[in-house]
């Protein structure tokens, strides 16, 4: 039976809201009742977040590979399950040792069951028509927050946080679990070039395909860095710059809405430019809005430009790598391109808090404006790679 692809994006665009507010959103409203339950500090209560990202990124290559294998239905499934094991751990810690067990088992979780493994069932489905699909994915996945949030803070109000997490547990077990079995497509369907995509026919293309992967490794670790300690730090950082803290929290609600808008934007544009244009935007709107920060323009545009960036690069991240290299290893280049970004940000809480520690929250700023030309100027080079090869004879 053929899956509509309605169906397959809006049964894992429910997934994905329910998946990241579990998990990479789950600790900032059960952050203060875990802490008073429990008596441990703040830094301890944060390490839970980076061992999850830690574990993610260790395991993400060998699920990326078998989702290329096996289409990623089942894959996304276990995902369901270990996030439901790590929050039955996670309601059951009394101990730190069981704290940090139930976030590896969570980081598992995350790595079978988010974006990179969500993109990769969709490349297997679709092809090279999955371009569509990730951005109306990443359009569900953009509401996490804003249903999460909001749910698992009444939820701690309500039932205590112990009782959240085995809710959330539950709604895996017997809501997104099923949905995953039922609604995803049962295996990769086998796929063909369409007729105005190049094939390569040299050992030059190769090299060029390796500095491109190794262009969008170095701008996804980058944005990765930035991205983490930003939303980390952001209060810390903008406090010191004059902002008190109410007015710092209300610009930085800008975000979540510019990331969705310019995903908006992509989805009218229908896929008919190539994903190194949302890359180049999307980098560019990222240095933008670090530039406009540190050069004293108002904080309230300089976020929405970021945020737009940001949720530009989530769907180049899933876009690009498969217009550069097709569909057929397309999970197990997802699981790679995943492992160096999820270690990044499982190391950029410490670097961000040790940057702030060491040379203040100003000159912190400095260097994350700086670094944000890092990430556009990979992009700048995937596209004269691009152009290079379609003016080269080598390539037909």
């Amino acid at each position: 039976m053929t899956l509509s692809r309605a169906k397959v994006v809006s049964s894992l665009g429910i997934v994905q809201i329910f998946a990241w507010g579990s998990s990479y959103y789950l600790l900032a409203p059960l952050a203060g009742a875990i802490a008073d339950d429990t008596g441990w500090g703040h830094a301890m209560i944060s390490a839970g977040v980076s061992v999850a990202l830690l574990m993610s990124g260790l395991t993400a290559p060998k699920i990326g590979r078998w989702i290329g294998r096996s289409g990623g239905r089942k894959t996304l499934c276990l995902g369901m399950a270990f996030m439901a094991i790590g929050l039955f751990l996670l309601s059951m810690a009394h101990a730190p040792w069981v704290y940090l067990l139930a976030w590896s088992v969570l980081g598992c979780g995350m790595a079978a069951g988010l974006y990179d493994a969500a993109f990769s069932v969709l490349g297997a489905a679709y092809g090279r028509d999955a371009r569509s699909a990730i951005t109306q994915l990443t359009l569900w996945g953009g509401f996490a927050s804003t249903v999460c949030w909001p749910l698992s803070a009444w939820l701690v109000e309500s039932i205590g946080w112990r009782t959240t997490c085995l809710l959330y547990a539950g709604i895996h077990i017997f809501g997104t679990l099923p949905l995953c079995w039922w609604a995803l497509p049962h295996a990769s369907a086998t796929h063909s070039a369409t007729m105005h995509e190049p094939v390569r026919r040299s050992e030059v293309g190769v090299r060029r395909a390796d500095i491109r992967f190794l262009c969008i490794v170095v701008a996804g670790v980058t944005l990765t860095l930035l991205a983490t300690i930003w939303s980390i730090h952001m209060v810390t950082i903008l406090t010191a710059g004059g902002y008190t803290t109410a007015a710092a929290i209300a610009v930085g609600t800008l975000i979540g809405p510019s990331q969705v808008g310019a995903r908006v934007v992509e989805m009218m544009g229908g896929g008919r430019h190539h994903p190194i244009w949302t890359m180049l935007a999307a980098t560019m709107l990222v240095f933008v809005g670090f530039l406009g920060l540190q050069m004293g323009f108002p904080a309230a545009a300089a976020l929405v430009a970021y945020g737009a960036g940001n949720g530009l690069w989530s769907i180049a991240r899933g876009a690009l790598p498969l217009a550069l290299y097709g569909p057929e290893h397309y999970g197990a280049l997802m699981g790679r391109l995943a492992r160096p970004m999820l270690l990044a940000g499982a190391a950029a809480p410490t670097l961000g808090a040790l940057l702030i520690d060491k040379v203040g929250a100003e000159t912190t700023m400095v260097l994350l404006a700086a670094t944000a030309i890092v990430p556009f100027s990979m992009a700048f080079l995937i596209h004269v790679d691009l152009m290079r090869e379609r003016r080269s004879p080598e390539f037909l």
